[in-house]
């Protein structure tokens, strides 16, 4: 028998203890009443979104959660971000994940998301798209979720191995770092000498545009260069839907990478203006959507960002306030739902607020439904998930026991 899942995917969830919060995480300090409901009656455990202690990113966690095994379909994450900010990408392109940022006269990096600038991003972007480079190189460029960014060069010769000009995270007040080749073919060093000139270009129009002196006089910081990283070509992933039987799966998520790995998986993106991949993530309006799409697929993911970009800040107390939103959310999805449909809480990685950056901490995880073996544990939390049923598993093996759930799986032998 066939049954139908909610799979919601908590950005960044995990976390460490927080002095502050009596050495609870702010999963653990939070008030959660459905979540714990949800832990009570079902089967829990700890995921390790690709392998103990091993931090990933939101791409690479959210292949993991939907099974897929990222050694044979991920190749960095800039073409995850070209699809998902609707740019064309084929085979010989390189993309790059890029930042608007603010950096000083010498070039210092003095804040990587540009005060998380978000107005006016689509018109300085449209300044630094189809623009030509050396060598016959085409640098095309779109705005993807916030401070974020894409790059997608084209051209004969081109390598996906060049170095970040980002300096990374936390290393605000170093210098924007000059890209290299990695490796000793002409290709890499076209490339190399390619993105160099771009990022210049991208300098000297940020700097003298009207947007950023307006942000200057009112005390904003100003989106005065672009930063890249995550360098990667185009790869291939098999449709859910040819791997499970004919699976119908479809996404709720504001965020460009998730919406980009939802694309390449085969599932239908859900979009609304109101559906953001920032704080103001608007719970009421996923929660709608995604008992909308349940009425046509079998699997529906929705992601929620906040959470990540909490940790990020290093804001704990944000984080534990967005967990009870969060937790709003799903008592309305909870609510609204036929009475064999199955409910599978995880995350893509751990952000602890401590370390303002993804740890390779386990998530907290769990799946809730009729005839789901539940185990004896009574809370949502990093601490309680480590006594569950589940174990401590992979993201991937979570995916599949998930989907053996709803009737999906296939026997392997005869």
């Amino acid at each position: 028998m066939k049954r139908k899942a909610i799979l919601i995917s908590i950005d960044g969830l995990g976390d460490r203890p927080i002095h502050e919060l009596g050495e609870l995480t702010p999963l653990e300090a939070a008030a959660t009443p459905t979540l714990d409901r949800i832990a009570s009656k079902g089967l829990t455990g700890l995921v390790d979104p690709y392998a103990p202690g091993i931090p990933c990113g939101t791409d690479v966690g959210h292949l993991c959660m939907l099974g897929y095994d990222p050694n044979e379909v991920y190749s960095g994450r800039g073409p995850i971000e070209a699809l998902g900010a609707g740019l064309e990408i084929f085979p010989g392109d390189v993309a790059f994940r890029c930042n608007f940022a603010t950096v000083d006269q010498e070039g210092k990096v003095s804040d990587r998301r540009a005060g998380r600038i978000r107005d006016g991003v689509a018109e300085l972007a449209r300044l630094l798209d189809n623009i030509s480079l050396n060598e016959d190189i085409i640098a095309n460029f779109a705005p993807a979720t916030d401070h974020r960014a894409v790059l997608v060069l084209r051209g004969k010769g081109l390598s996906p191995q060049v170095s970040d000009s980002d300096p990374g995270g936390n290393n605000e007040g170093m210098a924007m770092q000059k890209v290299q080749p990695l490796d000793k073919t002409d290709a890499a060093i076209r490339t190399a000498q390619a993105v160099e000139q771009y990022l210049a270009i991208a300098r000297e129009v940020l700097g003298k545009h009207p947007l950023n002196r307006q942000r200057i006089m009112s005390g904003q910081l100003p989106a005065n260069a672009i930063l890249t990283r995550g360098a990667g070509i185009v790869t291939y992933c098999t449709p859910l839907r040819e791997r499970f039987k004919g699976l119908r799966c479809a996404a709720v998520s504001g965020e460009a990478t998730v919406q980009a790995i939802a694309k390449m998986a085969g599932m239908q993106n859900y979009t609304h203006p109101g559906i953001t991949g920032s704080y103001d993530f608007n719970g009421k309006l996923k929660a709608a959507a995604v008992l909308e799409l349940l009425a046509d697929n079998d699997l529906v993911l929705v992601h929620i960002k906040a959470t990540d970009l909490a940790g990020h800040d290093g804001r704990w107390d944000q984080k534990k306030n967005i967990i009870e939103q969060i937790d709003t959310m799903v008592g309305q999805i909870k609510a609204n739902i036929p009475p064999d449909t199955l409910i599978a809480i995880t995350a893509d990685h751990s952000t602890p607020c401590t370390v303002k950056e993804h740890s390779g901490d386990p998530v907290p995880a769990v799946i809730w439904g009729k005839g789901v073996r539940a185990d004896k544990q009574v809370t949502y939390g990093e601490t309680s998930c480590s006594h569950g049923g589940l174990g401590r598993i992979t993201g991937n093996n979570y995916f599949h026991i998930l989907i053996d759930l709803m009737g999906f799986s296939q026997k392997f032998g005869a």
